[in-house]
């Protein structure tokens, strides 16, 4: 090891503290705002309490599912424990699990924070929408600042134990299939909640979106968590490991004595922590600020900063390449675009919206149809952006040498996550003003507080929205680049057994195409499986929720002193989404291993192939049509096309029951599943090498 990596060793664990000391900075400003309100006080309390039991259930879940995984690692990999090498064994099992407990960690402490922080969020709403934006954005700054602090210091301290880049997979496998399995299911668990109160409340019985009559609606706003917070910080802690792990998996392959390459993966990450640290710090918004732009003049900051200081370090350090900071930078750049044009279509000051909204006006099919059709749009802008991105990448290093071009990939989704601290802050402020709006209408702030909370709402869809376009690119970028850590990873595996090595992947090869087909139905069906979920759970809840209804006397009157049984609902959706979230995750894990057997290498590059394209167009599609939705049913609610209660409401409720699944629960983690299917096909290359039918 050389004086420049035990540099940015130690640079790494210093940012990571001061991202932590900023955090718990952020943490105790939140928690010094005064909520005064007894009923906010109480429902606050109950959606504490709910997040907090249904994370202990799942985390109970899936910990049998890490040791079983864990013994499976330790037996198998990287190489059969009979053959010796038990050391390397233990490293990726250890390295496994400590990627999983602080995926996990990271799903904590988003439900910690944003439960604190939406109550407070709301009571200062009544003061205007300065305070009020304040504190939801700082409330998702500390989950933000210590998701990419936890991530950073893991992978720093993986490597600098070990010295081994392909023990980094073990750990980045490790956060990527505990993100799987929150990521869905705690999108089954909102989405069953989150649909059941709207068919229920606005639809049939013309009640407000928060009415504390409805027994689904403190299920609803658990969920906001669950999902969006918990689901969310780990699916976002899994995708910058990941980036980080393939870029350092090629770096160390090219380094040849020499640690530039992976001095400069840390230096970029160190940077762009430092930069999202700058950009939350000058947050601002006016006292009569528009908050959707506050949020993105954030993000451009950040941008701004990052490029700045990673081109001071590319000039100032030895061995740095300003190719490799120029694949980094375009990376970003692309990030952000993806960003804008997701803003397009899914902000309700945008045409697209509005015109969604008025095709509300002639029925729920319209609204349907309208929908689907703009979200097939968006996802090109999207896929044209991370094709370019990676086609100049590719470019711009391959002529520094033989597998520079995929370490220039690899750096591109470096950049598009450098600023990944910024991202999550902005995400996670989503679910907290979506949470302190049903808080200010169940606690009777009024008119004007509700519609304050309602701007800042709408804001948040949109931003979301933007953040998951970022998140999926930035998936693609790095799987692309996984895709070459499998090929180094196989071709190591084919040398030691004296075959020939991959070189690349023909589709007129019959194993190749295999694999394309196979890989390319995956995101489909594993995209059912999530909805189907969702759909039989909200079905029971439903049921349930009628029930109530017709049971309890005074219930539908609003009666004084009649409650509706929350806990039950919230148990209907906890028992539902951990029923249904292992089958999803467990099948697409299954398919990598039968077509490796059956295929061997070329068809598992193949299946990658086909799982990457179909995958990311199928997320996109998702996430922007559900945001469109979503913003469209806002739109109408703020008194345009009728308003609330008119035929185009319950149209856009109905479009929007149909997009809550898809942006919040099969969407976004279908980027967690193409991770989870790249990084499975690389630590069991070996496997395929040795074991396949037709390889």
């Amino acid at each position: 090891m050389d004086n420049q990596l035990s540099l940015f060793y130690g640079l790494s664990v210093l940012t990571a503290a001061l991202a932590f000391a900023f955090a718990a900075y952020l943490y105790l400003w939140v928690k010094k705002q005064k909520t005064v309100n007894a009923t906010i006080q109480e429902v606050a309390a109950l959606i504490k309490q709910g997040a907090n039991t249904f994370m202990r259930r799942e985390y109970k879940v899936l910990a049998k599912f890490a040791i079983v995984a864990a013994v499976i690692i330790f037996v198998l990999l990287p190489s059969p424990i009979w053959q010796g090498g038990i050391l390397d064994n233990v490293s990726m099992a250890v390295a496994y699990l400590a990627g999983t407990v602080l995926s996990a960690i990271a799903g904590k402490i988003g439900i910690m924070v944003a439960t604190l922080s939406n109550a407070r969020s709301a009571e200062a709403a009544q003061k205007g929408i300065k305070p009020a934006f304040l504190v939801g954005f700082r409330g998702g700054a500390v989950m933000g600042l210590l998701v990419v602090g936890c991530s950073l210091l893991g992978v720093a301290a993986v490597l600098m134990v070990t010295g081994n880049a392909s023990i980094l997979l073990g750990f980045s496998f490790g956060a990527s299939s505990l993100a799987l399995f929150a990521k869905a299911g705690g999108g089954i668990f909102t989405k069953t909640a989150d649909i059941s109160a709207d068919l229920t409340g606005k639809v049939e019985l013309g009640i407000p979106e928060d009415d504390p009559r409805n027994p689904a609606v403190i299920a609803d706003n658990v969920g906001d968590n669950v999902g969006d917070v918990a689901g969310m910080g780990a699916d976002l802690f899994d995708s910058n490991v990941a980036a980080m792990a393939s870029a350092l998996v090629i770096a160390q392959s090219l380094s040849g004595g020499a640690y530039s390459n992976i001095s400069m993966v840390f230096c970029y990450a160190i940077l762009g922590l430092l930069a999202s640290i700058i950009g939350i710090a000058t947050a601002r918004i006016g006292k009569h600020g528009n908050p959707t732009r506050a949020l993105n003049s954030s993000t451009y900051v950040t941008t701004g900063v990052f490029l700045v200081l990673t081109a001071i370090a590319t000039a100032v350090f030895e061995g740095f390449s300003w190719r490799i900071w120029g694949a980094s930078a375009v990376g970003l750049l692309v990030g952000v675009i993806i960003g804008i044009t997701t803003d397009y279509f899914t902000d309700d000051t945008k045409p697209i919206v509005r015109k969604v909204a008025h095709a509300s006006g002639t029925g729920p099919a319209f609204t349907i149809l309208s929908g689907i059709s703009y979200g097939f749009i968006s996802a090109l802008p999207a896929m044209i952006g991370i094709a370019v991105s990676a086609l100049v990448a590719y470019k711009i290093c391959d002529p520094m040498g033989e597998g520079y071009a995929i370490f220039g990939i690899s750096m591109a989704a470096v950049g598009m996550l450098s600023i990944v601290g910024m991202i999550i802050s902005n995400d996670a402020y989503g679910p907290i003003v979506d949470n302190a709006r049903g808080l200010a209408e169940m606690g009777g702030l009024g008119e004007e507080t509700i519609r304050t909370a309602d701007e800042l709402d709408s804001a948040g869809n949109t931003v979301k929205a933007v953040t998951k376009g970022f998140s999926i690119g930035a998936a693609g970028l790095t799987v692309i680049s996984l895709l070459g850590a499998f090929m180094s990873e196989a071709n190591d595996a084919l040398a030691a057994a004296g075959k020939a090595l991959i070189t690349g992947f023909d589709i007129m090869s019959p194993n190749v195409f295999f694999g394309i087909l196979i890989g390319a139905a995956i995101p489909a069906v594993f995209s059912a499986m999530l909805i189907l979920g969702v759909d039989k759970n909200a079905q029971r809840m439903v049921a349930e929720i009628h029930r109530q209804f017709n049971t309890i006397a005074g219930l539908r009157e609003g009666k004084p002193g009649v409650k509706p049984d929350y806990d039950k609902c919230i148990d209907i959706a906890t028992g539902g989404a951990l029923k249904e979230l292992i089958p999803a995750g467990l099948m697409s894990i299954i398919f990598t291993v039968v077509v490796g057997l059956i295929g061997g290498p070329l068809a598992i590059g193949g299946f990658l192939l086909g799982n990457i394209v179909s995958g990311l167009l199928i997320a996109l599609f998702m996430s922007n049509s559900g945001g469109l939705w979503d913003n469209s049913k806002k739109y109408i609610e703020s008194g345009e096309e009728g308003g609330k209660g008119s035929s185009a409401h319950k149209a856009a409720v109905i479009g929007d029951t149909v997009g809550d699944p898809f942006k919040d629960t099969a969407g976004p983690s279908i980027n967690t599943q193409i991770t989870v299917v790249s990084l499975v096909a690389s630590l069991l290359s070996s496997l395929f090498v040795a074991f396949s039918l037709f390889g």
